[in-house]
């Protein structure tokens, strides 16, 4: 740049026109480029992520590191008032992106402290930053959401009841594939875990339970707030919250591992042997899983008419009414299979589910004298177990069916069998819970890693019995 001074002189009308000329260009350049996203740079986000059952879940051109949700809810007038603080990072340069939330009325939204535009359709929020607020690839913003209304329940493909279940004296939340969205705005897919922070504020006298530690209680008048923190990685579909009038009881295990329980008062009696039995039923799957992916653990007991079904969520696994002990086994099983090693796409779901199943074979044999080949055997005669090859449901409402339980637990064994030395197989398993700690894997994945783990060719086990579509002649 030229820094010198121009010296006096008449202003010519020549100079005046070729001026007005470039600012006019200038002009025409700037509004260009800018036109088209209202000065916001980049594209928009994905609005959704295409997975196989539920392509409109999750969204696409950001990760979530962090959601911060502070809720109010009043039970019997049916309502949830609600901010959500989500804290992420940008895999592309963004012009808008999307979140996922059903129902609820959202009162003001802003991006890096500034006032987003917002689009609504159906579950899908399109949020478009202020011209001001570039989101650049790499770098971490920050989004706030103020919303309202009346938690919806969801009904899932397979007709179960999921999102905002109403109890006898409160409410649940369950997310699995899809509930998160009913009361939380986020990437609503199992694919972007992030850690949280959950504070409930309900009417004194309710108890609101989470996932993760308890670092606060707060009563202040008419209500008491509880903040939970999960420190660890999670999916939304596994974040919880349970309001109600809970027994409920603290301890610290073995490792430092946070215990905390919550039974409903009405079923707390009933509940007590097993839930003292957490730390025990940790240990032993610890001992053969690998160590114990989060600092916290525990469960809650509801009564038996307020869910269809028990959930793993993390840290804290659902339950409907007292489970027996086989039940805890199976949704403790979770926490590393599901909870720490999370399915890339709802197509992965038998990973979950097929080594939850087969821990339960394993507990069986050790604590009931129940051989696993003898559950392996009734699985192999049971012909719900072959309706589909579990590493791909045919739809959506087939990802919790029997093939993806039972027959998910046969690949297992039949993984024992072919490596053929105890000792081998659970290091396997350790080594597949360690290598994916915290993060996601896919089949491709886990079909990899098992062949360069044993040095073994599997391809007609996985043939046969993760993807083949009828029964074999033999079990062997």
């Amino acid at each position: 740049m030229d820094r010198r001074t121009p010296g006096p002189g008449p202003v010519r009308r020549t100079s005046v026109r070729r001026t007005a000329r470039v600012a006019a260009l200038l002009l025409l350049v700037l509004t260009t480029s800018t036109g088209c996203t209202g000065g916001v740079e980049g594209s928009p986000g994905a609005s959704g992520l295409r997975d196989p059952y539920f392509p409109k879940l999750g969204n696409g051109g950001y990760d979530v590191t962090h959601y911060d949700l502070a809720l109010d809810v009043d039970p019997a007038a049916r309502r949830l008032r609600g901010t959500a603080t989500i804290t992420a990072r940008a895999t592309q340069d963004l012009s808008a992106f999307d979140l996922d939330l059903a129902g609820l009325t959202v009162d003001s939204v802003t991006v890096e402290g500034r006032p987003a535009a917002v689009n609504r359709a159906g579950q899908e929020l399109t949020l478009r930053p202020d011209a001001g607020v570039r989101l650049r690839r790499g770098g971490t913003f920050r989004t706030v959401v103020r919303y309202a209304g009346s938690p919806r329940t969801l009904t899932d493909p397979d007709g179960s009841k999921e999102g905002w279940l109403r109890t006898a004296d409160g409410a649940v939340a369950l997310g699995e594939p899809a509930g998160a969205m009913a009361w939380f705005p986020g990437n609503n897919h199992p694919s972007d875990k992030a850690s949280y922070d959950i504070a409930v504020t309900v009417p004194k006298g309710l108890t609101a339970v989470s996932n993760g530690e308890l670092t606060s209680r707060r009563t202040a008048g008419a209500t008491t707030t509880y903040h939970w923190h999960v420190a660890e990685p999670m999916a939304s579909y596994l974040a919880t919250v349970a309001i109600g009038r809970f027994d409920t009881k603290e301890s610290t295990m073995a490792g430092g591992i946070k215990v905390f329980t919550a039974a409903d008062t009405t079923v707390a009696a009933d509940s007590a042997r097993i839930l003292a039995r957490v730390p025990e039923i940790v240990k032993w799957e610890a001992d053969r899983f690998g160590p114990y992916p989060f600092s916290a653990t525990g469960a809650i007991v509801e009564r038996s008419g307020d869910a269809g079904y028990a959930l793993e969520a993390q840290n804290r696994p659902f339950f409907p009414g007292p489970p027996d002990a086989r039940l805890l086994v199976h949704e403790m099983a979770h926490q590393w299979f599901g909870d720490s090693v999370t399915p890339a796409s709802w197509r992965d779901m038998w990973l979950n589910e097929g080594f939850a199943t087969y821990a339960d074979w394993l507990w069986g044999a050790d604590k009931e004298g129940k051989p696993v080949q003898g559950r392996f055997d009734a699985a192999f005669a049971n012909d719900a177990n072959w309706a589909f090859p579990p590493a791909d449901p045919p739809t959506a409402a087939d990802i919790s069916q029997a093939p993806v339980y039972g027959r998910g637990a046969m690949v297992i064994h039949r993984i024992r069998q072919a490596v053929d030395d105890d000792r081998r197989f659970y290091a396997l398993i350790r080594g597949w819970t360690k290598a994916h700690r915290h993060g996601n894997a896919s089949t491709a994945d886990f079909t990899a890693y098992v062949e360069k783990a044993t040095g073994k060719d599997l391809t007609e086990l996985w043939k046969t019995w993760l993807y083949g579509r009828s029964r074999p002649a033999s079990k062997d």
